[in-house]
């Protein structure tokens, strides 16, 4: 199993790269709230009072995803962001994908 040492809301953290089974990530979705399986992402659509907060909410995002070197994909429509994670190069849902889930979650409060 590979396993990645990234540093993660100011704390070193080793994230696994490996890819998920499916009881695994039922268990996890389950315990994040407002977030969604759809295939191999983990989804979650964020509504903001305007344009410029979820703006805001996407560049601490923006940041967060280049200092770990994992990008989600993000959809932005007027005061809505739209956020999937997956790990592609396992093709599915890991470790790493939950703990940038909880992150963003942090970011947005």
């Amino acid at each position: 199993m590979a396993v990645d040492r990234r540093r993660l809301g100011g704390v070193w953290m080793a994230l696994s790269r490996k890819r998920l089974s499916e009881a695994e990530i039922q268990r996890r979705v389950r315990k994040l709230k407002g977030w969604k399986r759809e295939g191999v992402f983990l989804v979650k659509k964020y509504k903001f009072g305007t344009f410029m907060e979820a703006v805001g909410f996407m560049n601490r995002v923006f940041a967060a995803a280049e200092a770990q070197d994992h990008h989600p994909d993000l959809y932005n429509v007027w005061a809505f962001v739209t956020i999937k994670w997956s790990t592609h190069d396992v093709g599915g849902l890991t470790d790493w994908d939950f703990k940038m889930a909880e992150r963003c979650d942090r970011l947005r409060s």
